[in-house]
């Protein structure tokens, strides 16, 4: 059961108190608040809290002269510049809370990202959730021959099958035996927990503002993230979008879809426009890098060694 579950009661006083607030409200995000958006095959993203709107990080940037009579076209162009030229300070008056069910491996990646404030279930005073993941039989790959740390090729269907009844069978027995510890020998939940999976499911409130979420989603939304990773970022996605739609619009066209380029890179791009001849030996970029440049400008293939 998800730690501080709110009925339908409680969300229906929350949402009346809401229309007589004298903060601002997303009416989309209003609408969210405490709806749980499914995650994986037994997580979730949870809306607990945000404060703050569009209109918010357009105050904070006009703070020495106010609002005055600034009409909305002018509001997107000045969050647009702000996003452009990396202003970050309008984008932190803006926070979102935000409760999250996920897999240990998940979580473990998840708090390197150190600029959020987080609290998580104790399995030192809590049971914990006799719930854990299992990949879809697609999802299983052998490790990449050019990424470390990604997947390659899928597994055959007959090799799938087998790696899932080894995951599932692991993790059943360690969930068995976490129970056992605690009902058979009365152990203490802070060591019955020590043998669990990396796949048993944690959960936890995490509050973080607009400019340092955004930051988190250009790198987990990212196609070389892990795809577990993945579902749990487009689902906060999807929040952000409704919560400051301007920003995200200004978010997508200068980040999401953006490429940064070196001063070398810089020099090539020129070169290549003006129709002079480059390569690259001359260029001072490595093979990789090179590589990488052709492949997103669409200037020449060409393959890192």
């Amino acid at each position: 059961m998800p730690i501080d579950e709110r009925s339908a009661e409680e969300i229906a006083q929350a949402r009346s108190r809401s229309a007589t607030t004298l903060r601002p409200t997303v009416p989309a995000l209003e609408a969210r608040l405490h709806q749980p958006t499914p995650c994986l095959d037994h997580g979730f993203v949870r809306l607990v809290d945000y404060m703050g709107d569009d209109a918010a990080v357009v105050q904070a940037a006009r703070v020495s002269y106010g609002a005055g009579t600034r009409k909305l076209r002018e509001d997107r162009g000045l969050i647009r510049y702000l996003m452009r030229h990396r202003h970050t300070t309008p984008f932190e008056m803006c926070e979102l809370k935000l409760h999250v069910k996920l897999p240990i491996f998940v979580a473990r990646q998840w708090i390197r990202h150190r600029t959020a404030s987080v609290n998580e279930i104790s399995g030192r005073y809590s049971v914990l959730d006799t719930e854990f993941y299992t990949p879809a039989a697609q999802d299983l790959a052998v490790q990449s021959a050019s990424n470390r740390q990604g997947r390659g090729a899928e597994l055959s269907p007959e090799q799938a099958q087998q790696v899932l009844a080894i995951l599932q069978h692991e993790a059943a027995g360690a969930h068995a035996s976490y129970a056992q510890l605690m009902e058979r020998f009365d152990l203490a939940r802070e060591l019955a927990r020590i043998n669990l999976t990396l796949s048993t499911y944690t959960q936890w409130y995490w509050k973080i503002d607009l400019h340092n979420l955004l930051h988190f989603l250009a790198l987990r939304l990212h196609p070389h993230a892990q795809r577990e990773f993945r579902v749990y970022s487009q689902a906060i996605a999807e929040i952000v979008a409704a919560w400051v739609p301007t920003t995200w619009e200004a978010f997508e066209d200068y980040r999401l879809g953006a490429h940064t380029v070196s001063r070398q890179e810089v020099q090539v791009i020129k070169a290549a426009l003006a129709g002079q001849p480059v390569d690259q030996p001359s260029s001072g970029l490595s093979k990789r890098e090179w590589a990488e440049l052709m492949r997103t400008f669409g200037l020449e293939q060409g393959d890192p060694e």
